[in-house]
């Protein structure tokens, strides 16, 4: 052996004990699995995800154009119980009891639960992008096929946050809506006959605050396909397809619809209250 030989031979032996010593250190253990959690997160952005994001949103708007047609071709569900609102309304003008007052409570109930509903989910998603690196590689375990980028699930969750939040201004202004119509009901003095003017009055402020509460709740059928993006665009695509059919069955062809369709007027409204 030449002279030194050894003292060279060991600092290759020391490097390579120093790799191996950090390979199993609790911080190579740590960049190991970090490495492994963020595997298929990406930051370029996928624009047939995107597309896939922004459909159900999209058909939510088309959606209310597309029905205002349809109405005066085949009168929904929504638009037949309109007329039932005037029925309401003449009703209520005949008699001095809680029976109106109790009823109207009802629906604002409602609609204030679906208003706190939606402000905890838009806090919710709120929390979720601003701690999406902690959330990216827990949604990438459910989704097929190809991974979502960081940039895809932060546009995905911005269209999520702005679905919410036009369900719940929405709500809020279905509430407010509703208020005024309950004030209106207050007002009619049942010791005089309401004017059928009256009564359509008031029944038409029901009817604007009953369909921004069906635009809310249109919004959460809608939610859905946000979901599904999650597992798959493609699955995205579908369920927003399923939603539409699903909503057009329901105001136009339901077995509710036909029922309220085909049951008779209850009230002459039109030639205000007899004595």
């Amino acid at each position: 052996m030449l002279p030194g030989a050894g003292y060279l031979t060991r600092p290759v032996h020391t490097r390579s004990a120093h790799a191996s010593a950090l390979s199993v250190s609790p911080a190579g253990a740590r960049l190991s699995m970090l490495a492994a959690q963020t595997r298929g997160v990406t930051t370029s952005m996928n624009w047939f995800a995107l597309f896939s994001s922004a459909l159900p949103l999209i058909a939510l708007y088309l959606y209310g154009l597309a029905a205002s047609v349809l109405d005066a071709w085949r009168p929904s569900l929504s638009e037949l119980m309109n007329a039932r609102r005037i029925e309401w309304v003449y009703q209520a003008s005949r008699r001095d009891t809680p029976l109106d007052g109790i009823l109207s409570g009802n629906i604002m109930s409602s609609v204030s639960f679906f208003a706190s509903t939606t402000a905890l989910l838009i806090l919710a998603l709120f929390t979720v992008i601003g701690q999406l690196p902690q959330f990216a590689p827990a949604i990438s375990t459910i989704t097929f096929g190809t991974h979502y980028s960081e940039t895809d699930l932060q546009l995905h969750n911005i269209l999520m946050l702005v679905l919410f939040v036009s369900a719940f201004l929405a709500f809020t202004l279905a509430l407010r809506q509703f208020n005024h119509f309950c004030i209106l009901l207050g007002a009619l003095d049942h010791r005089d006959p309401a004017t059928p003017e009256h009564v359509e009055a008031i029944a038409r402020i029901n009817a604007i605050a009953a369909g921004r509460f069906n635009a809310g709740i249109r919004a959460y059928y809608f939610a859905i396909p946000m979901v599904a993006w999650f597992v798959s665009s493609w699955a995205a695509i579908a369920v927003t397809a399923a939603t539409i059919f699903m909503l057009l069955h329901r105001e136009y062809f339901s077995r509710a619809r036909k029922v309220v369709a085909d049951m008779p007027a209850q009230a002459p409204h039109k030639q205000g209250r007899s004595e």
